[in-house]
């Protein structure tokens, strides 16, 4: 693979070892056809000329998305559906040394790409998330997403909307993403903070869609993402609490 070759370091290369050199965003979807073309193009334009590659790995049996993508950048990955396993897939396809996963209803802070290559720059830390917005001005999710802030900079453990970037030696280290239906990007961050690996939660915030709070409700899918969480932290198996979860 080509790409992949340009981005492997060499063993004399001028850059410092702890410098971003190329980062691969992967975007796991599930029937998003009518979006991935409008994220793609977004990222390729924040991007300017940095060194990106583009993975969208489809979980849908008939890759609906792959389908309509019209960029012929973008590197397509099809996989058995659940987000784990996608990120995982498009993981083992990036040749970055830096992977950011991205949901394809999320957006990027302007220069988001610059800010994750200075916070890990001149720095030790292994990856990080930015701060949780929502992309809506009612009150009730403004509230929601200040305390989604609050709470993963409390707990350093951010959630996948939030835009999980981490350097992929680390990440291959982790093992990946584990196979669970659910809290897979919860469970990298506990992993990655029980060895007391630094993370950095940056200030500028992601606009994530509101669609499932608007579809589910705001004050349930609030409760029920708070209560979820709060269980799985006690010990609940991701296993019984994806029966009470839909995405």
């Amino acid at each position: 693979m080509i790409w992949r070759s340009v981005f492997t370091p060499s063993a004399d290369s001028p850059y410092p070892i702890n410098k971003v050199r190329a980062v691969s965003i992967v975007i796991p979807v599930l029937d998003e056809a009518r979006t991935i073309n409008d994220a793609v193009a977004r990222l390729y334009r924040d991007a300017g000329d940095q060194r990106i590659e583009v993975i969208v790995v489809d979980g849908d049996v008939r890759a609906g998305a792959l389908s309509v993508i019209a960029d012929p950048r973008v590197v397509q990955v099809h996989s058995p559906a659940g987000r784990g396993k996608q990120m995982n897939a498009g993981a083992a396809r990036a040749g970055g040394d830096l992977l950011l996963f991205l949901h394809a209803d999320t957006i990027l802070p302007p220069g988001g790409l610059r800010l994750v290559q200075r916070a890990l720059a001149a720095s030790d830390r292994v990856g990080g998330a930015f701060d949780l917005g929502i992309d809506s001005r009612r009150f009730s999710l403004k509230l929601i997403e200040i305390v989604g802030g609050i709470r993963s900079r409390i707990t350093r453990l951010p959630y996948g909307d939030q835009a999980i970037f981490i350097r992929k030696n680390r990440f291959e280290q982790l093992g990946g993403f584990s196979d669970v239906p659910l809290m897979e990007d919860v469970d990298l961050m506990r992993r990655i903070k029980r060895r007391k690996w630094p993370i950095a939660i940056l200030p500028q915030k992601v606009r994530t869609s509101p669609r499932r709070w608007e579809r589910e409700g705001v004050l349930y899918g609030a409760l029920r993402n708070w209560t979820l969480l709060t269980l799985y932290l006690i010990g609940v198996s991701p296993v019984r609490l994806a029966r009470y979860y839909r995405r």
